[in-house]
């Protein structure tokens, strides 16, 4: 039998050089592990609680698609359209909603968010990025696919408002494309930023998975620095100085995943960068007496006065 010194040696070698080497020379691995997609069910939105949704497939670039979720509000639920675009003319905002790392549209505290969205009345337009269509993930790809999604609401909305949700990782993406839509003159009607980052090399430094390598002064070597070659930097502190529309930033300060210090960076980023007469960026705490921690956001009592 293997010795309890072996035994210890082999776990600390895999920990302190087989996995940083992995990260540090593996795109593939790194990108995986930032995106960490998994799937589910799509096909029967019902199966989650969601009455009223359809389940579609969207072409976002030449050989790539993405699966998406149409919600209707819940006073629409019952009406019949001759296609169910004709329903986001009818004056009820539209969510496009960009989730985080993790899982896919259909994962439980983003199903909650859509039917309270439902409840409100607002549509809800959700969508998995291109992992679900197995081709390389990145930055870039993310926009693009939340970019293809905002121009198919846009044709078809009419004038119903429409503001772009992200949560974690999909605040990141949002902020990327909202930048670039108001540089050309095409903003949504607002951005909800929640539980963002100022940008993914610091989530890393004071992740939780990244304590046993702090002391070690190498989390930067091995695990930050080839994240803008490898097209998963993620520079919200950056792209948000482009953001035009009005704007607010949700953050629970128990959030462990997402320090509220770096959602506070985020802000003073944007209020640094914002000109005066553009339209106003907001940020709103959550106690940690409310246990939302990183997630869970959509349970608070007054989220929906705070929305509308």
């Amino acid at each position: 039998m293997p010795s309890v010194v072996g035994v210890v040696a082999v776990i600390l070698f895999i920990l302190y050089v087989v996995l940083p080497l992995i990260f540090r020379y593996s795109p593939a691995f790194q990108r995986q592990l930032v995106f960490l997609p998994y799937t589910m069910n799509y096909s029967q939105p019902e199966l989650h609680g969601l009455s009223g949704t359809r389940n579609f497939y969207m072409s976002t670039e030449p050989k790539i698609s993405v699966g998406v979720w149409h919600i209707l509000p819940g006073n629409l639920t019952d009406k019949s359209f001759k296609t169910i675009e004709e329903s986001l003319a009818c004056g009820n905002p539209v969510v496009l909603y960009l989730h985080g790392n993790s899982g896919s549209r259909a994962t439980g505290h983003r199903v909650e968010l859509y039917k309270l969205l439902k409840s409100l009345n607002y549509h809800v337009i959700s969508f998995d990025y291109r992992y679900s269509s197995n081709v390389v993930m990145s930055e870039n790809g993310a926009v693009t696919d939340a970019t293809r999604l905002y121009q198919y609401i846009r044709k078809f909305s009419g004038k119903s408002k429409v503001i772009v949700w992200g949560h974690s990782l999909g605040t990141a993406v949002g902020t990327k494309m909202v930048a670039q839509l108001c540089a050309v003159n095409q903003p949504p009607d607002g951005l909800i930023l929640e539980s963002p980052f100022n940008n993914i090399s610091d989530v890393f430094r004071n992740h939780p998975l990244t304590i046993l390598y702090r002391p070690l002064s190498v989390v930067d070597r091995f695990f930050t620095e080839r994240l803008q070659s490898n097209n998963v930097a993620f520079d919200s502190d950056v792209h948000i100085a482009g953001v035009e529309c009005p704007t607010l930033i949700l953050h629970a300060r128990d959030d462990p995943i997402v320090p509220v210090f770096l959602t506070k960076k985020l802000y003073e980023a944007g209020l640094k960068s914002r000109p005066a007469e553009w339209s106003p960026l907001q940020i709103v705490e959550f106690h940690e007496d409310l246990n939302c921690g990183h997630e869970y956001i959509c349970r608070v009592p007054q989220l929906p006065s705070i929305i509308e």
